[in-house]
C-alpha cells in the first residue's frame, strides 16, 4: 500500500515544481499539500475506503484549485504592472481537475449504486467542462437505467448544451421506454418538445417571418382586449388604412405560420397525452401536470383540449375528493372572461362556482375528506390569511359564507361523515364568532355520541367550561370545581395518556390549589399508569405531576410521590431520567442525599434498561462530576460487560 502511494505522489513533483517556481505556494506549503495528500491516499487504499474518505479528499482538493485560480490571478495582475506578458498555461492549471476527475471515478467504481454520487460527478464534469461528461452519462445510465432522473439529465445536457434536440429527443424516448410509469419523464418530455418548438417559433419571429409566442401571456390578451373596447380612442389615419390593405396579405401569411406551429403543438401534447394516460391510467398527479402545462401555452383548439382533458379527468376521477378540491380551486385559478366586471364581482362570481363544485362533489363522493376540504376553502374565504387579502370579501358577503359553512359542518354530522377533526373545527368556528353558548352545546352534545372517546374533543370541552365558569368571577365556587372534575373523571379514565396530554396538563394546571381535586386526579393517574405503562421518551404524566408537585410543595412531597409512581409495574424510562435529574440538581446546591438517591435511581433503571447506552453514558458522566475517579471508572467497566455492543459507549466517553 505505502509503494502505491508513494508512486502516486512522485507523480505529482512536476505539478509542485510548477507551483513553487510560479510563485504559487510557498515550500511550506507545499510540504503541507503532500502531507494533506499522503494522509488522504492512505485512506483512499484501506481495505474498506468510506464514501466520505473520497468526498473529503475531493473536498480538499476544490480548495486547493480554488486557492491556485486566486493566486494566479494575483500573480497575474503583478506582472502585468511590471509590463510582462500574460501567464501561459502550464501543467498545473489543469492537474487539480484531473485529480478531481479521478477521485471521482474511483469513488463511483467503488460505490457504483450511490445515485447521489454519480450525480455530485457529473455536476463536476458539467461545470468544468473537461470532456468527459458524455463518457460519465453514458456509465450512469448503464448502472442506473431504472432512475428517471438520470435520463433526465442527460437529455437537458443535450438539449441545453450541445443544442442536440434530436440526441434529447432519444434519451427521452429511451427513458420512457425503460421507466414507463415515471410521471417526471413523462412530463418533461413534453415539456422539452413544447420548448424546442417555441424555440423553432422565436428564430422565425427574430428573422421577420412570423409573430408571437407558443407562451401563453395573459396581458397580451388583456391589452389585445381593451384596445378592441376603446378603439374609438385611436385615431386612424388614412395613409395607415392604405398600408393596412397592402399589408393584409402578408398577415394572413403570417397567421398561417402562427397557426402551422400552434397546430403542431397541439399534435404533440396530445401525442404525449395519450401516451402518458395510457402507461398511467390511475395517476391523478400526472393528469394535473400535463394540464397544467396545456394552460402554460398557446396552441390551437386549446379550449377543446382543455375541455377534453377535464371530460377524461371526470370520468376517471370522480370518485375521488382529491380531484374535486382541485377542480373546484381551478375555478379560482383559471382563465374567466372578466368583461364590464368589477373586481369584486370577479371574485364572487368565481367563489359563487367554485361552491357550486363541492356542492356537486358533496353529493357524488360524500365523505369526511370531501366535507373538510370544502370546510377549509369556506374558513379560506371567511378568514383569508394575510398575504390573500386580494381576494377578501366585503362583510355582507362573509356572512353568507359563515352560515353556509355552519350547515356544511351541520350536514357532515347529520350525514355521519362527522370526524374529530372536523367536531373540533365546528367548535372552534362557534368560539371565533364569539358565540360561547352555542360552542358549549355542541360540544357537550358531540362528546356525547360516537366521538366520546376523542382526547381533542374533551379538551376542548372542559376549556369551554372552564371560560364560562371563569366568565363573571375568578374564583369558581365548589360546585363549579366539581362540575370541572366530573367531566375528567368520565374522559381521563378511558383515553390513553399518550393521547390525553394536553387535558392532563390543564386538569393538573386548573386543580394545582385544589388539594383535594388534585389527590383524586393522582389517584386517577395511578389507576391509568398502572394499566398503560410509564412512557420510554415523550410525554411522561408521572414527571408532569412529579413537578407540579415540587413546585407546590416542595422536595421531600415530591420525593414521596415519585416513589409512588416507581413502584408501578413498568413505570417507564422518562420518569427515571426526570427524577434523577431532580436529585443531581439538588445534589449540585449542596443536598447530601441527592447524589445517594440519584445513584439508587440510576440502580433501578439499570436493573430494567440495562442495554441503553445513554442511560451508562448519564451514569459516569454524573459519576465523574459528583463522585471520584474510582466511582466513575466503576460504572464504565460495569457498562463495557453489561452492553452487548460497548463500542458505542466508548467515543463519547472519551476514554
Amino acid at each position: 500500500m505505502a509503494d502505491v502511494v508513494q508512486y502516486r505522489l512522485e507523480r505529482m513533483v512536476n505539478e509542485l515544481d510548477d507551483f513553487e517556481r510560479r510563485g504559487l505556494f510557498t515550500r511550506r506549503e507545499i510540504a503541507e499539500i503532500v502531507k494533506q495528500r499522503r494522509k488522504y491516499e492512505y485512506r483512499l487504499k484501506r481495505p474498506s475506503p468510506l464514501k466520505q474518505d473520497y468526498l473529503a479528499y475531493i473536498e480538499y482538493e476544490t480548495q486547493l484549485d480554488l486557492l491556485r485560480r486566486l493566486r494566479k490571478k494575483s500573480v497575474a495582475r503583478e506582472l502585468k504592472e511590471k509590463g510582462n506578458m500574460k501567464m501561459k498555461q502550464y501543467h498545473s492549471d489543469f492537474a487539480g481537475v484531473t485529480r478531481i476527475v479521478e477521485i471521482f471515478r474511483l469513488a463511483v467504481t467503488r460505490f457504483k449504486g450511490d445515485i447521489d454520487l454519480w450525480f455530485r460527478y457529473l455536476e463536476f464534469c458539467r461545470l468544468k467542462r473537461n470532456g468527459r461528461m458524455k463518457k460519465v452519462l453514458a456509465q450512469v445510465i448503464r448502472f442506473h437505467p431504472k432512475v428517471p432522473g438520470v435520463w433526465i439529465y442527460a437529455a437537458a445536457w443535450e438539449f441545453d448544451h450541445n443544442l442536440n434536440v434530436p440526441a434529447a429527443r432519444a434519451l427521452m424516448q429511451s427513458g420512457l421506454r425503460v421507466c414507463p410509469t415515471s410521471e417526471d419523464l413523462w412530463v418533461e418530455y413534453l415539456r422539452m418538445e413544447l420548448t424546442y418548438l417555441n424555440k423553432l417559433k422565436a428564430r422565425k419571429v427574430a428573422l421577420g417571418e412570423d409573430e408571437g409566442t407558443l407562451v401563453h401571456d395573459t396581458r397580451l390578451a388583456d391589452e389585445k382586449e381593451w384596445r378592441e373596447e376603446n378603439k374609438d380612442l385611436f385615431m386612424s389615419l388614412k395613409d395607415e388604412e392604405e398600408n393596412n390593405e397592402g399589408a393584409n396579405v402578408e398577415n394572413e401569411g403570417l397567421k398561417m405560420k402562427v397557426d402551422l406551429f400552434r397546430q403542431q403543438g397541439l399534435s404533440v401534447l396530445e401525442t404525449i397525452y395519450s401516451a402518458a394516460v395510457k402507461a398511467l391510467p390511475s395517476s391523478f398527479s400526472l393528469r394535473k401536470r400535463l394540464f397544467e402545462i396545456l394552460e402554460a401555452t398557446d396552441l390551437a383548439h386549446s379550449e377543446e383540449k382543455r375541455e377534453e382533458m377535464l371530460n377524461d379527468m371526470k370520468r376517471d376521477f370522480s370518485t375521488e375528493p382529491e380531484y374535486w378540491d382541485w377542480l373546484a380551486k381551478l375555478e379560482i385559478v383559471g382563465p374567466k372572461s372578466t368583461q364590464g366586471m368589477s373586481e369584486q364581482k370577479i371574485v364572487l362570481s368565481q367563489v359563487q362556482k367554485t361552491i357550486q363544485v363541492y356542492e356537486e362533489a358533496l353529493n357524488i363522493v360524500p365523505s369526511a375528506m370531501m366535507f373538510n376540504l370544502y370546510a377549509k376553502f369556506l374558513m379560506g374565504i371567511i378568514a383569508p390569511p394575510e398575504q390573500e387579502n386580494q381576494n377578501s370579501l366585503l362583510p355582507s358577503h362573509t356572512v353568507n359564507y359563515t352560515s353556509r359553512l355552519l350547515m356544511v359542518y351541520e350536514k357532515a354530522e347529520k350525514m355521519g361523515y362527522i370526524t374529530e377533526d372536523l367536531a373540533c373545527q365546528h367548535i372552534s368556528f362557534y368560539l371565533q364568532l364569539g358565540q360561547l353558548d352555542e360552542a358549549r352545546k355542541l360540544a357537550e352534545k358531540l362528546c356525547s355520541g360516537k366521538l366520546s372517546d376523542s382526547a381533542q374533543l374533551w379538551l376542548l370541552r372542559v376549556s369551554i367550561e372552564i371560560r364560562c365558569i371563569t366568565k363573571d368571577s375568578s374564583s369558581p365556587s365548589k360546585a363549579d370545581l366539581q362540575s370541572i372534575f366530573q367531566l375528567l373523571t368520565k374522559v381521563l379514565p378511558k383515553v390513553s395518556i399518550s393521547k390525553a396530554e394536553s387535558l392532563w396538563l390543564m386538569a393538573l394546571k386548573f386543580f394545582a390549589n385544589q388539594k383535594r381535586f388534585f389527590d383524586k386526579l393522582i389517584e386517577i393517574s395511578l389507576a391509568s399508569l398502572a394499566r398503560d405503562g410509564g412512557s420510554e421518551n415523550g410525554f411522561s404524566l408521572s414527571s408532569a405531576i412529579v413537578n407540579f408537585v415540587l413546585q407546590k410543595d416542595g422536595v421531600q412531597h415530591a420525593r414521596e410521590m415519585y416513589k409512588q409512581f416507581l413502584a408501578l409495574p413498568h413505570p417507564g424510562l422518562a420518569i427515571y431520567k426526570n427524577c434523577i435529574e431532580l436529585e443531581s440538581n439538588l445534589s449540585s446546591v449542596g443536598d447530601k442525599d441527592g447524589i445517594v438517591n440519584a445513584r439508587k435511581l440510576y440502580e433501578s433503571a439499570l436493573a430494567t434498561y440495562g442495554q441503553n447506552v445513554s442511560l451508562w453514558q448519564d451514569f459516569y458522566s454524573m459519576e465523574a462530576k459528583m463522585g471520584t475517579s474510582e466511582t466513575a471508572t466503576a460504572v464504565h467497566w460495569r457498562a463495557r460487560k453489561t452492553l452487548k455492543d460497548s463500542t458505542a459507549l466508548i467515543a463519547p466517553l472519551n476514554l
